[in-house]
């Protein structure tokens, strides 16, 4: 059951990387100001957050299964919106009710993951998780790009809608519910539970990790090809270098490295990925060499590899079954956050590539800092209250 449930990961994601070529070309055409182009895109991540936190508390209400069937069954709709629109307007409405039908998929997915992993090989698990995000992110661009050249636009929405129909049935028919809410639980919709988990020290780390990951993520996919743009590059050397940090993720995620995250501690990993982020960033910032900027991308593939399984395994350690929905829509509220504030900050001070990427270095270094001087506080407490 729980490669099935990598195979829901894969599906999932697959929904908002095939269209990461096509919505803004598809905004242009129907007339959408640069102003609006940018709206309608950071309007999908906006409105996930919203639904993370919708779909974590109706987890914890009503069972993993029945939230993950509905988020399909309304994606699938919501994908079939956008062949009907024919205004950048109407665009922008599919998209934010797209972004809030979005956001129930992922946290009960990891929820179903949660539930099943060992406490012994959480990182692991976790691990091939990320792995089947990075393929996601290296299939599903392609796949919107070569679909809308060859078929037309229209046609990807048709297949991701029918797959996700087709993997809503398959889930209704075989996936087998991992948690049955107990009744004195199917009324606790209370903001105190969502401040409890908000509160908890590893959980705020898991956060301030999930934030800072996809906050550099964004920047780098804003920035990256804009650099290429200043050197004697050619444009697809971009998606070349991007492909690259995805594949070496992939590589660290599937190899024998894999065992590090059961074996080191994780916020001990966060630290490390953070640090692999944040030289990847400065060498993308000061250096032009072809050769060197493949090499910061490996160093960014392995900082991301470092970080995300070892965050999304902090949420499961530190999360009662009984929370577990709460505390993944959460922290994926906070992974949107990140893609939001990220190009929201590097377009609103207009700055140049370069100095995007090492703005972005800058963030990350200060987030890690963060982090250290919280573990530090929490290692002093625990000292104190020996003595």
């Amino acid at each position: 059951m729980v490669y099935f449930v990598y195979i829901i990961i894969i599906i999932a994601f697959l929904d908002t990387f095939s269209q990461l070529p096509i919505i803004a070309p598809f905004a242009q055409e129907l007339g959408a100001s640069s102003l609006l182009i940018g709206l309608i895109i950071g309007t999908y991540s906006l409105a996930n957050m919203v639904g993370n936190i919708i779909a974590g508390q109706w987890i914890d209400k009503f069972g993993r299964k029945r939230i993950l069937v509905i988020g399909m069954l309304f994606v699938s709709v919501c994908l079939l919106g956008y062949t009907l629109v024919v205004t950048a307007k109407q665009l922008l409405l599919v998209r934010l009710i797209h972004g809030i039908g979005g956001g129930l998929l992922v946290p009960a997915a990891f929820a179903f993951l949660g539930d099943q992993a060992r406490s012994t090989s959480r990182g692991k698990t976790m691990a091939f998780s990320g792995a089947c995000v990075g393929i996601s992110a290296i299939i599903g661009p392609a796949f919107g790009a070569i679909t809308t050249q060859t078929l037309g636009i229209d046609w990807v929405f048709y297949i991701i809608s029918v797959l996700f129909v087709l993997t809503a049935f398959i889930v209704i028919v075989t996936l087998k519910e991992t948690y049955l809410p107990k009744r004195s639980n199917t009324h606790s919709l209370k903001l105190e539970n969502i401040w409890k988990l908000l509160r908890l020290p590893p959980l705020i780390n898991a956060y301030i990790g999930a934030f800072s990951l996809m906050l550099t993520l964004g920047i780098l996919a804003f920035m990256l090809p804009l650099k290429i743009e200043t050197t004697p590059y050619s444009i697809a050397v971009s998606g070349m270098l991007l492909s690259t940090f995805g594949i070496t993720a992939i590589l660290f995620f599937l190899l024998p490295t894999n065992r590090l995250f059961d074996q080191v501690k994780r916020e001990n990993m966060v630290l490390i990925g953070m640090g692999f982020v944040t030289f990847a960033l400065l060498m993308l910032g000061l250096i032009q060499h072809i050769t060197l900027l493949f090499i910061a991308m490996i160093f960014y593939g392995i900082g991301f590899a470092c970080i995300f399984p070892s965050v999304t395994a902090l949420v499961i350690d530190h999360s009662h079954q009984n929370e577990r929905g709460r505390a993944f829509g959460l922290f994926y509220a906070f992974f949107s956050l990140g893609v939001v504030t990220g190009s929201f900050v590097i377009g609103a001070l207009n700055v140049a590539p370069s100095q995007g990427l090492l703005l972005g270095a800058i963030i990350m270094l200060v987030l890690t800092v963060v982090i250290r001087l919280r573990l530090k506080k929490t290692l002093f407490k625990k000292r104190s209250a020996f003595q």
